[in-house]
């Protein structure tokens, strides 16, 4: 089971359509004290000026996912040391930007989780989603082999396939303790 007492932060992450958002805010639900940390609610934080994560300039873009990441870590951790869980819902492509968010998450336990149901399951759940939420990607092929290059060793790649979003919430409550350390 999770641990409400100790300080750790959950960071979920996998392809677009694995389920991230759905999946932390029900495990956001199910923990006695949490907080539920979107990447893309951060973003909107920007009135002017926003360049998305593949837009143009690409190194503006660049700067700003970093301090996106720098943000979700700043508030995980003070979310951590208030006693609460927090849940970090954010597109990690590699293991430059893994170790970036340990860094700043450090001396905290780390729960790190790759939603993983497959890139057919994630181009379907795509398709199905509210059409303003919808994101367009075609770069799911790619994505997958750098992801498991990158840190497939690294915490628990979780097939989601066959699962309910209720389903694998309750696997990462009662199983990422001891699945899913990445520090």
């Amino acid at each position: 089971m999770i641990a409400a007492e100790t300080s750790q932060c959950l960071l979920v992450t996998g392809m677009p359509g694995a389920g991230k958002s759905t999946v932390t805010r029900l495990v956001a639900e199910r923990l006695p004290r949490s907080a539920k940390l979107d990447g893309d609610d951060l973003n909107k934080m920007i009135v002017n000026g926003f360049v998305w994560a593949l837009g143009e300039p690409a190194d503006e873009a660049a700067r700003q996912v970093r301090l996106l990441h720098r943000n979700l870590c700043a508030l995980a951790a003070n979310f951590a040391d208030a006693g609460f869980t927090p849940l970090i819902d954010a597109m990690i492509a590699d293991r430059t930007k893994l170790d970036f968010f340990l860094e700043l998450l450090a001396p905290r336990r780390v729960l790190f989780i790759v939603l993983a149901p497959g890139i057919e399951s994630c181009r379907y759940r795509n398709t199905i989603r509210d059409p303003r939420d919808r994101f367009d990607f075609d770069g799911y092929e790619a994505l997958d082999a750098t992801m498991k290059r990158e840190f497939g060793d690294v915490g628990w790649w979780f097939d989601t396939a066959d699962l309910t979003p209720d389903e694998t919430a309750d696997r990462i409550v009662r199983q990422a303790h001891r699945r899913a350390l990445a520090n």
